[in-house]
């Protein structure tokens, strides 16, 4: 039985606080194997197998076997293409539909200067809840507002460097992104004009990573 999508409702919540955490886990790690999933969980394997058995009846997990070394392959699992619906989104279908009617009446600028005025406002509304601060105090504010917004974020320190790493396991706006790649585009614009910093994105949900992440820095001063 597949879950049923949804654009405006995260369906995560509705699962039991073991299965929540098996899902959330396996979308900030991308994939685990059973015996770490079962430390992680603190609870033994075969009942971490009896929720996996749950979930994949529900189509959202798939298990794979994986070979790493000499030895037997382990068994691993991951989200499949379906648990995407369990996810909090951002209304994609209406937003697709809204970028779909601008793009073949208007052209497909058009499309980038509509998102971009959704940056402004975003950016506006930023602006009202990040004070003046350094640019750590300010990143750390942000995500906070992003996971909010259901981006799941975390933020990192990188080692030895004046940068930070930050991390958003959830995309909202996927559907949008994977067929208007502006919206990436004006995301990165974004968080430089927010933070007045240079940012830097390695990785992408769009191009089939299991996180966005960017790279924060200061703006060498001329």
């Amino acid at each position: 039985m597949k879950v049923q999508s949804t654009d405006d409702k995260a369906l995560v919540t509705s699962f039991g606080s073991t299965k929540r955490q098996i899902l959330i886990t396996l979308k900030r790690q991308g994939e685990i194997d059973l015996t770490s999933l079962a430390k992680e969980l603190q609870i033994t394997k075969m009942g971490v197998l009896n929720h996996i058995k749950e979930l994949e009846g529900l189509e959202i997990i798939e298990r794979f076997h994986k070979r790493e070394g000499v030895g037997r392959p382990r068994l691993s699992i991951r989200l499949s293409k379906n648990a995407s619906d369990i996810f909090p989104k951002a209304y994609s279908s209406i937003t697709n539909s809204m970028l779909d009617f601008i793009c073949e009446n208007m052209g497909r600028n058009s499309v980038y200067d509509a998102l971009k005025k959704r940056q402004s406002d975003l950016l506006s509304n930023y602006k009202d809840q990040i004070s003046d601060g350094t640019l750590l105090q300010k990143l750390e504010i942000l995500a906070k507002i992003r996971d909010q917004e259901g981006y799941m974020v975390e933020l990192k320190t990188l080692p030895g460097k004046k940068s930070y790493e930050l991390l958003e396991f959830n995309c909202p706006i996927l559907a949008v992104a994977d067929k208007y790649n502006e919206a990436c585009i004006v995301e990165q614009e974004l968080f430089e004009d927010l933070l007045g910093a240079k940012v830097e994105t390695t990785h992408r949900t769009v191009a089939g990573d299991h996180v966005c992440r960017f790279i924060i820095k200061p703006r060498k001063k001329i």
